[in-house]
């Protein structure tokens, strides 16, 4: 009451979303979350010039969702808060800092279908690129605009594919960048598979994309999600063009068969990533020449190991 009274003045927002932090770190606001995340919306929206607010109110959302995240309660923001952190974003846009905050409850907002489906229609994609494009050293920005665009590009909704055609050459970018990284390449590699998912690549694209996932596979062996998407990425390049299936033989920095080998072998225990693998194999084994490096790469031997683990 006392915050909705006084919506305008911004000091006594600034003060009520202090006394709020207070009551979510003592774990009594989950509760009231829908009141609690509208009233904070509420102050975005109409102190956004006030950046210290803007930190304020972001970082409290923040600990939220992230308090829900970890008793498995379900919260999803409506269009009116995701709308607010947008608008925010956009007026903050050179503010590197705040964008690093803002970016990671916008990763944390579109791990809820609803609400990325909210995000997508406030029009989040083109202001994802432009941060990418604009900090593609800031690993964290990096890695959640990654993740959002993930989360969009693996939905149903195809309205927005032109924009996503646009989002290949950035994430890319991201994945060269960051290829040492590999908590930033994983959430690289999960958003190209979601656009070659969805056809977003040109062929064009095909070769330096291809050249990129088998990079981020020999330099991130051990990261089994990162392995999981880049080969599941892979997969989806081979049904559409000859292209990868060739580059695959002819990679530069040995041979891309035994990449795949090394990687099955050191997450055959993993179901996930065994799947992932046999299914990019299943691709590579559409090419008569991939065939014949198959056999001679000993593929038949890595087949019996992965059928005597899931019998």
């Amino acid at each position: 009451d006392f915050m909705q009274a006084f919506w305008n003045v911004e000091e006594v927002q600034a003060k009520a979303i202090q006394h709020l932090a207070s009551f979510v770190r003592d774990g009594s606001a989950l509760p009231h979350v829908l009141t609690i995340t509208n009233l904070i919306s509420l102050a975005l929206k109409t102190h956004e010039d006030c950046l210290k607010l803007q930190v304020d109110g972001c970082s409290l959302l923040l600990e939220i969702l992230s308090q829900a995240l970890e008793q498995d309660v379900v919260v999803t923001l409506d269009e009116n808060v995701t709308s607010s952190l947008l608008e925010t974003v956009r007026k903050h846009s050179g503010n590197e800092d705040f964008l690093s905050l803002a970016c990671t409850l916008l990763m944390m907002i579109s791990a809820s279908e609803l609400a990325a489906e909210n995000l997508r229609r406030v029009g989040v994609i083109p202001d994802l690129l432009s941060m990418l494009r604009a900090f593609p050293h800031n690993a964290k920005i990096c890695l959640s605009c990654c993740g959002v665009l993930w989360s969009l590009a693996v939905s149903e909704n195809n309205e927005d594919q032109a924009l996503l055609k646009s989002a290949v050459p950035v994430t890319s970018v991201v994945l060269q960048e960051h290829l040492q990284n590999g908590t930033v390449a994983e959430a690289a590699c999960s958003a190209l598979w979601a656009l070659a998912l969805q056809g977003c690549l040109t062929e064009d694209e095909y070769e330096p994309t291809t050249v990129l996932l088998l990079d981020a596979l020999r330099v991130n062996p051990g990261r089994a999600v990162l392995v999981k998407n880049a080969c599941l990425a892979l997969a989806s390049l081979l049904r559409l063009s000859e292209i990868p299936a060739l580059l695959l033989l002819t990679y530069s920095k040995g041979s891309g068969i035994n990449l795949i080998q090394d990687a099955c072998h050191l997450h055959l225990h993993d179901p996930q990533v065994v799947e992932s693998i046999c299914m990019l194999m299943n691709e590579m084994a559409q090419y008569g020449d991939v065939v014949l490096d198959m056999l001679s790469q000993n593929m038949e031997e890595l087949l019996s190991e992965i059928k005597s683990h899931f019998p």
